[in-house]
């Protein structure tokens, strides 16, 4: 990284918090999940090895396409001054990266869990897939602040951190790889289909679910005991990072009900938890995106130094 790289973080974040996300006609991660979304299904109807190389191919050429196309558009703007290719680079990267979204999504179910259990449940909605309609108003808080935790990571910190490692091209592979778990997975009708794309998104995200984890716990000024234990708890080798760091640092419990219980000892969430999580995550971001990019220029300066 270097200085364009860094103010192009600047300006995506800045654009993000003033205006959220562009529209769908105007965003990457949309047309990643359109050609998703074609090819899939077709792949569903493939036996097991097929299916798996099937899907391991698409995965592979829709990551190459858009790498490719990430890497042309800031080979571009690097012959413009510094001054014009910061922002329009930063203007690129936004898409890549949803803080205001995901923030407004989660205070939109503690406003909703105000007015009623059942606007709540719909609110949740929104967010997860799981069954919301039978969720009682702590398990609608647990579910809101576990993906709060969980999209800190996917949809902030790790494509920040890919940007600093990889340009622009490291962030839009890493929101292919992101966008292709989100729909293919590896898990039921979809286990042969998405197995690749799984495990590609568990390898990109190991080392940004640990980074988030940890500006968590520098958002709150202190490390909790146990949360390497508690992050074993979830099925996921990265998720239960930020979710067990979020869990033990709130004194609370979050759980998926039939899969995993972190921190199960803790306290049932209320609505000052969400507060607090959403606090802290805000400084997480914050903190992540000044500290990636003071490493980003010092591994920039020693590489041409």
């Amino acid at each position: 990284m270097d200085a364009v790289a860094a103010l192009a973080v600047v300006i995506a974040l800045a654009v993000d918090r003033l205006w959220g996300e562009p529209p769908a006609r105007a965003h990457p991660v949309v047309y990643m999940g359109k050609a998703l979304g074609a090819v899939g299904p077709a792949l569903l109807k493939w036996r097991p090895v097929a299916a798996f190389l099937g899907g391991a191919l698409a995965w592979l050429l829709g990551a190459a396409g858009v790498a490719a196309i990430a890497w042309a558009l800031e080979l571009g703007l690097r012959a413009l001054p510094w001054w014009a290719a910061g922002p329009l680079l930063g203007l690129l990267l936004k898409p890549l990266l949803a803080w205001r979204m995901l923030r407004d999504e989660v205070r939109a179910v503690e406003a909703a869990l105000a007015q009623s259990l059942e606007a709540g449940r719909a609110q949740l909605s929104r967010l997860v897939s799981r069954d919301t309609s039978q969720l009682q108003p702590h398990e609608v808080r647990e579910a809101a602040i576990e993906t709060l935790a969980e999209n800190l990571n996917d949809s902030v910190v790790a494509p920040l951190f890919w940007f600093t490692v990889a340009g622009l091209p490291g962030a839009a592979l890493y929101r292919w790889a992101n966008t292709a778990d989100a729909m293919w997975g590896y898990r039921g009708r979809w286990e042969w289909v998405g197995k690749f794309a799984a495990r590609a998104d568990d390898a990109l995200s190991w080392l940004p679910a640990r980074l988030t984890a940890l500006l968590l716990c520098l958002a709150a000024r202190r490390w909790p005991a146990g949360l390497a234990r508690e992050a074993r708890v979830t099925p996921s080798p990265n998720g239960g990072w930020p979710m067990g760091a979020m869990a033990l640092l709130l004194g609370v419990r979050l759980s998926k009900p039939g899969v995993y219980a972190l921190h199960a000892s803790g306290a049932v969430p209320r609505a000052d938890h969400t507060r607090a999580a959403l606090a802290w995550s805000g400084q997480a971001v914050a903190a992540g995106a000044a500290l990636l990019a003071a490493a980003g220029l010092w591994l920039g300066s020693r590489a041409w130094g």
